[in-house]
């Protein structure tokens, strides 16, 4: 198997859980070139994979069918002559560019019209009994298997820094009188919603809290430009606290992978930015609110995660059903603080 396409998912979180398929692929066929096709935004976590040869960067945008990026994709791609493709995304149009691509094998889940499509597939499980992330990708491998047992797998995603990224914010942490030895990051953001991001006032609890317990801390905010507004909030809550740094849609993903690589700890929500978090083996307190620890857990020894598992939870609302929002209400700064201090 000399050439094989990833095309990735369209979710940061998602896109680092795949990190083990492409460990087992590359196990599995050692002389093989592993390449990805991935949007703009989730194409910095495939360069932090070392299993990858190269990332076909496309602009897709959601819910969009884009035919002729499509088409023109899958021309430029026919020449590569791939022998097989794994479709991770579960949509119709993710799988046209492989198959208009005439690629041999093409791999993925059953789902929206795929069949033709997809020659090689499993059906997709059910929601009510979902297996985690990292295994639902890695089962995947056992469709291009011959009669070789499948080598063992590190079901734990694995990503390296780029010391180009690493370097570009050792300047900005200098230029901002930050020391790394004392860098705390908090991830407030969550794109799928507000039920499953933590209050800002809590965060801004916390940071003074943080900041009374050490005053060296210093705090970086980081997210997209879509959550600057709201780390903007936990700035004037926490009473515009010097060692609070608003750093959201300030840094791009892959100089946030670099920041978070170098930081002491950090907190965040279940979110994209907290799997990089697990990935790098940073010390994380992960906050948990609609959503389900077991299905998308933060794969880390050095993770601790909060979820007080309520009885109206895990919902997968993105706005809570009955208006209370306790799950992430009732987890109070003082816990975070303690789990955090609990961490090594």
């Amino acid at each position: 198997m000399q050439g094989i396409l990833i095309i990735a998912p369209n979710w940061i979180g998602d896109a680092v859980m795949t990190q083990p398929l492409l460990a087992r692929l590359k196990a599995q066929y050692p002389s093989s070139k592993i390449d990805v096709l991935a949007s703009t935004w989730v194409a910095p976590i495939y360069r932090a994979c070392a299993e990858v040869n190269e990332i076909i960067e496309a602009k897709f945008e959601h819910k969009q069918l884009q035919w002729g990026l499509r088409k023109q994709l899958a021309k430029e791609l026919q020449v590569k002559n791939y022998q097989a493709c794994f479709v991770l995304p579960n949509s119709f149009k993710s799988a046209l560019i492989p198959w208009l691509a005439n690629i041999p094998f093409r791999i993925g889940y059953r789902g929206e019209f795929r069949y033709g499509l997809i020659n090689l597939s499993f059906d997709n499980p059910s929601k009510v009994n979902r297996p985690p992330m990292v295994e639902h990708y890695l089962a995947l491998s056992q469709l291009l298997k011959d009669d070789e047992v499948n080598p063992p797998s590190e079901l734990t995603p694995k990503l390296n820094v780029s010391s180009l990224a690493k370097q570009s914010v050792e300047q900005k942490l200098a230029l901002a009188d930050i020391n790394p030895k004392a860098l705390l990051v908090f991830c407030p953001g969550a794109e799928y919603g507000p039920t499953k991001r933590w209050p800002t006032n809590h965060f801004a609890e916390l940071t003074r809290n943080l900041v009374e317990q050490n005053a060296d801390a210093q705090i970086v905010l980081l997210g997209g430009s879509s959550d600057h507004e709201l780390a903007q909030n936990i700035v004037l809550q926490s009473g515009n606290n010097p060692h609070l740094h608003n750093w959201c849609g300030n840094t791009s993903l892959d100089e946030a992978i670099a920041l978070i690589g170098i930081a002491k700890a950090v907190v965040s929500n279940d979110s994209g930015l907290m799997h990089i978090a697990a990935a790098l083996k940073t010390p994380q307190v992960a906050i948990f609110g609609s959503s389900d620890p077991a299905h998308t857990p933060p794969l880390s020894e050095k993770a601790k995660v909060i979820w007080l598992n309520l009885p109206c939870s895990p919902c997968h609302k993105k706005i809570c059903p009955l208006g209370h929002l306790r799950c992430l209400n009732d987890i109070l700064p003082p816990q975070v603080l303690a789990t955090l201090n609990t961490l090594q």
